[in-house]
């Protein structure tokens, strides 16, 4: 069993961080609607549903995978590069310290947990405006006592890691060359992203079941072609304010399985 955290879309999402993209207009009830649904597919595949406290005047809290970053031997507690969003971490903390060893990210380092990617004993993560120098040094004290190699991976164009590269198989990677260097995932079975789909590269592992927006159908098609069980979710009312569907949860094993992430 896999717990997964995750929390409500707030009213002031309206209001979100934006980065690369311009402001449209969101629509709250409709973004609701669809992260409960994303809610139930986590639940169809075997995921406890545990909810933080909703935190309304914070516009980007519905994003929880950047507070923390989960490794078998310990929760690492990230310092998000927005200083607004650093409000979000006490109740994620506060969430884990009762059955989790943990770790904390602190100043003057930033590392937000949607710039980190874990595949086997490797972690990628994102130079990115979010995640610092510092941030990335720290991650790599607190986990190579684990047997953890950190391997920081530039970024172009995105705002996270994964926004440019996710995990959709054992050793395979959906990615969007673009945004990030192919040769940085030397070793892995590699996956382009559908030229005209650039953010298709966000896709959320569990078990043998991708979890994956309905907006890329091209990029989906890829996928299923090489034999890779998708699950489609809508998501775009949360692409608006740079969402995707690795965001808007934090997955905990209750074993010492590795979550896919």
């Amino acid at each position: 069993m896999t717990i997964a955290l995750t929390r409500s879309v707030p009213p002031s999402i309206v209001d979100c961080e934006l980065t690369h993209l311009k402001r449209e207009r969101i629509d709250v009830a409709r973004a609701g609607e669809q992260h409960a649904r994303y809610e139930e597919r986590l639940t169809a595949l075997g995921c406890t549903i545990q909810r933080l406290p909703s935190l309304p005047d914070l516009p980007d809290s519905v994003f929880v995978e950047d507070t923390a970053v989960v490794l078998p031997e310990l929760v690492i507690i990230a310092r998000p590069g927005v200083e607004s969003r650093r409000f979000e971490v006490t109740s994620v903390a506060d969430a884990l310290r009762p059955n989790y060893p943990l770790g904390f990210v602190e100043a003057p380092g930033t590392l937000d947990g949607g710039d980190v990617l874990c595949i086997g004993s490797t972690i990628y993560v994102g130079q990115s405006t979010r995640t610092n120098a510092e941030g990335i040094r720290q991650l790599t004290e607190l986990t190579s006592a684990h047997g953890h190699s950190v391997r920081p991976v530039k970024l172009s164009g995105c705002l996270h890691l994964k926004s440019a590269v996710t995990r959709v198989g054992e050793d395979v990677i959906l990615l969007n060359s673009d945004w990030v260097d192919q040769s940085s995932f030397s070793g892995l079975n590699q996956i382009e992203i559908h030229p005209r789909e650039p953010f298709a590269a966000n896709a959320l592992l569990i078990g043998e079941t991708v979890i994956y927006s309905a907006t890329y159908y091209e990029t989906r098609r890829r996928l299923e072609e090489k034999g890779i069980r998708v699950y489609v979710v809508e998501t775009d009312e949360l692409e608006k304010a740079e969402g995707g569907v690795t965001c808007c949860n934090i997955l905990i094993p209750t074993d010492s399985d590795r979550v896919a992430s």
